[in-house]
């Protein structure tokens, strides 16, 4: 039984309970219009997206610690000239947003002292969301039916279960790949001790309708941030590692590893980086993290959604300030540059440039412009860029 029609029966027995609820539901109303144009060698014709995506829902008060939270989510397109993966139009770029309209979360949440229970639909982002995250950029986010645990038996220690039935993807319910039927764990603990940031997790993950993205992973990841100065400049060294092996139904044989080293500095609201990523390949298959938000890392052109056989090694360096001029809104600045290279040999994959400007015209009401240019190195690997005009609305 799928445990969003689980959470539905459940609430409708304690709905009773949430009318008396001491204070008033929050309302959730969120809005997107966006503009994404992707021009990609191997089409003729460059691809013009216009969608619009609305969330429409509410979360009751607590009640004894519960609340229950439902919310729809429909996605139109404005235009038809892009290839959205289920509008058969495959003359142009895929700009992977289909019209969609569905349930995008119905849960019911339990918090108590030390511990909160999460069952139902719902939006999960672990850490960074480099292995698990909700694929917040796309117009259609991914969320999880799914039963979820956390507890804090002390203030710098967390630790989270997660059991997932079903995947809800991005591509929507039309999509013969729009959700996949899982059977799988996730797993993450969280130590915040006064020196740094260590957190532990792992993954296995069972897929009954995409065996081959079934995999077992274990990973971790430490953080340390130090003062470099009274000024308030900061540093910052991240450093990360996981192996991961089949599992479940996978029908391969495989184990590989992903490494990354990062380094920070940051002064009030400017920060820069340089991060060392590889994901390991075997020669027929490279580390995967199908449940990342995966348009956060190795660059917004979104070349290495998939990870190559030979796998991929992302050398990135990144600058980022927010702008705070004198009786107007603030603006925040961001730029990176990246170098695609296969891990052992070296060779080069590409190089990207990302650039992006954002800034709130009311409280309510933002603007975001993106732009991603790839050039390509490699025969698969085509040039590609993109450019994104978005405005948000939250209530």
């Amino acid at each position: 039984m799928r445990l969003a029609t689980v959470v539905l029966g459940l609430a409708t027995l304690a709905a009773p309970g949430f009318a008396h609820a001491s204070d008033t539901p929050t309302i959730i109303l969120e809005s997107r219009l966006r503009h994404e144009a992707v021009d990609q060698s191997g089409f003729s014709n460059t691809a013009a997206a216009l969608t619009l995506r609305t969330r429409l829902g509410f979360e009751t008060a607590p009640w004894k610690g519960v609340q229950l939270l439902i919310e729809g989510e429909n996605v139109v397109a404005l235009g038809e000239e892009y290839n959205s993966t289920t509008n058969g139009e495959v003359a142009y770029p895929v700009v992977p947003d289909p019209e969609t309209t569905e349930l995008n979360r119905l849960q019911l949440a339990w918090k108590g002292e030390k511990a909160a229970a999460v069952v139902g639909r719902q939006r999960i982002i672990l850490g960074s969301a480099r292995f698990v995250g909700n694929v917040g950029f796309r117009q259609n986010e991914q969320t999880f039916d799914a039963a979820r645990v956390d507890y804090r038996p002390r203030s710098d220690l967390a630790v989270t279960y997660v059991y997932v039935d079903r995947v809800q993807r991005i591509f929507g319910d039309d999509h013969p790949q729009g959700d996949w039927r899982s059977d799988s764990h996730l797993a993450q603990a969280d130590w915040k001790p006064a020196w740094g940031h260590l957190t532990l997790h792992g993954e296995w993950l069972d897929f009954a309708n995409a065996p081959a993205q079934s995999s077992a992973t274990l990973g971790a990841s430490l953080r340390l941030e130090r003062p470099l100065s009274d000024s308030g400049l900061k540093g910052s060294l991240e450093a990360g590692y996981a192996r991961q092996a089949d599992y479940g139904g996978n029908p391969a044989d495989f184990d590989l590893d992903y490494a990354s080293l990062s380094l920070g500095l940051r002064q009030q609201d400017s920060w820069a980086s340089l991060t060392l990523e590889r994901l390991e390949g075997d020669g027929s298959r490279g580390f995967a993290t199908p449940l990342a938000t995966l348009h956060a890392f190795q660059g917004w052109a979104d070349a290495f959604l998939t990870t190559p056989p030979d796998g991929v090694q992302d050398l990135n360096a990144k600058i980022g300030a927010t702008l705070r001029p004198e009786g107007l809104p603030p603006v925040r600045l961001a730029a990176a540059i990246h170098r695609f290279t296969v891990p052992d040999g070296g060779d080069d994959y590409g190089t990207e440039l990302d650039l992006l400007a954002a800034a709130p015209l009311t409280p309510h009401l933002s603007l975001e412009t993106k732009l991603a240019w790839f050039e390509g190195d490699r025969p698969g690997y085509g040039d590609r860029t993109k450019v994104w005009i978005s405005l948000d609305y939250r209530y």
